[in-house]
């Protein structure tokens, strides 16, 4: 291989606003025309694509899909002595929101091959706190962790039998399909993230909130906005400043246009990489009946050192690589005194051996060719 080329960039969003310039700029200048920065038509606009691209029948644009997290949470009054359960690998975000609330986070493991929340485990782990009798079990949050659907079917089953409110973390995943349905009605709520590094990302932070019910499509919006009812000074509850920004959500109609492209376009690629590198990773293993919108695609590597080597074999290569997620969320500190220490030894393993390589629509043939003749010379390196 050639190691005189450049680096190949882990995210080229240089490349897409360069591919996207004309339609982004003229988005962009019609906010600055009309000067509505603040819930101007983009965000009703982007509102209502939303919408119709996920069938669902609400969506509220919001600040950021952690702020998503949270408008959801509060919505359904979860605090103090209520135990939201979510899985151990994934963002900080997830188990943040319920801390920031007053509520516990239930950690719960991860099937090996998915990564995505274990439906037996949580199961276990309901039981659990019920038998313990210190926390209300009162939520389950589903992530659609790298781009794949949760387990919702089993999660919907699990979530029914104890009278739980279930949140979608679909921050990786919006354009992810479940059953030939696309996500946001899975769950009683679905929060997502417009973070730039996403498959729909904006260029600064943003998020939204997808639901069934006009109860809570209502609530969203006034706790987005300071918790105000029919006027900008009739405040019926506690909320926050959660809006999205005009500019961004013009942003956001720009790339909604080459939306479905963009992820026919990272299936291409993760197809290419499935097919070249089984031999020497173990590579993603497909949720059943699912389509994924590969915000990240993530290998297994033997153990912690044999993914430190091939890192730095790729990286002299020019190819970068990333770690999601080096350490479980019951292992971070700001967690560990919130566990109940429950073994999540999946996740522990993961984490350990985990390894994302470059994935994003404007990785072009040549680049992806790179990719893989360097993880598989990486690989008879290693070998040799």
């Amino acid at each position: 291989m050639d190691t005189d080329l450049p680096p190949i960039p882990f995210l080229d969003l240089k490349a897409q606003q360069a591919r996207l310039g004309p339609g982004l700029r003229a988005r962009i200048d019609a906010v600055l025309a009309h000067g509505q920065f603040i819930l101007g038509p983009e965000v009703t606009e982007l509102e209502q694509r939303l919408a119709a691209f996920c069938g669902a029948a609400h969506c509220v644009s919001v600040s950021s899909g952690t702020d998503a997290l949270q408008i959801a949470m509060m919505a359904e009054g979860i605090g103090p002595g209520d135990a939201v359960f979510l899985p151990a690998f994934t963002y900080t975000a997830t188990a943040e929101v319920p801390l920031l609330l007053g509520a516990t986070p239930g950690f719960v493991d991860i099937d090996p091959a998915t990564f995505q929340i274990d439906p037996a485990h949580l199961e276990a782990r309901i039981g659990a706190v019920n038998a313990a009798g210190l926390l209300r079990p009162r939520a389950v949050v589903g992530v659609d962790l790298f781009g794949q659907p949760a387990p919702w079917p089993a999660l919907r089953d699990i979530a029914a039998r104890h009278g739980l409110f279930t949140l979608d973390d679909c921050a990786q995943a919006f354009g992810a399909a479940l059953g030939g349905e696309r996500l946001g009605r899975a769950a009683d709520a679905t929060a997502t993230s417009f973070f730039p590094s996403k498959p729909l990302g904006a260029y600064g932070d943003g998020g939204a909130l997808f639901t069934e019910s006009d109860e809570r499509a209502a609530l969203y919006r006034s706790l987005r906005t300071h918790g105000e009812g029919t006027t900008r000074y009739d405040v019926q509850r506690i909320g926050m400043n959660g809006r999205l920004d005009t500019l961004q959500a013009a942003v956001l109609l720009a790339k909604l246009d080459v939306f479905e492209a963009e992820l026919a376009r990272r299936e291409t690629i993760a197809r290419r990489y499935d097919e070249a590198l089984a031999s020497v990773f173990a590579t993603p293993v497909r949720v059943p009946e699912s389509s994924s919108a590969w915000a990240i695609y993530a290998v297994l590597l033997r153990d912690g050192a044999a993914r430190e080597a091939m890192q730095a074999r790729l990286r002299a290569r020019g190819v970068p690589s990333a770690v999601y997620y080096p350490k479980p969320l019951h292992h971070q500190p700001a967690y560990r005194t919130s566990h109940d220490g429950a073994a999540l030894p999946v996740s522990e393993d993961v984490a350990t051996r985990i390894m994302a390589l470059p994935l994003h629509p404007d990785l072009d043939d040549a680049q992806v060719a790179r990719v893989i003749e360097a993880c598989l010379e990486g690989a008879a390196d290693a070998a040799g």
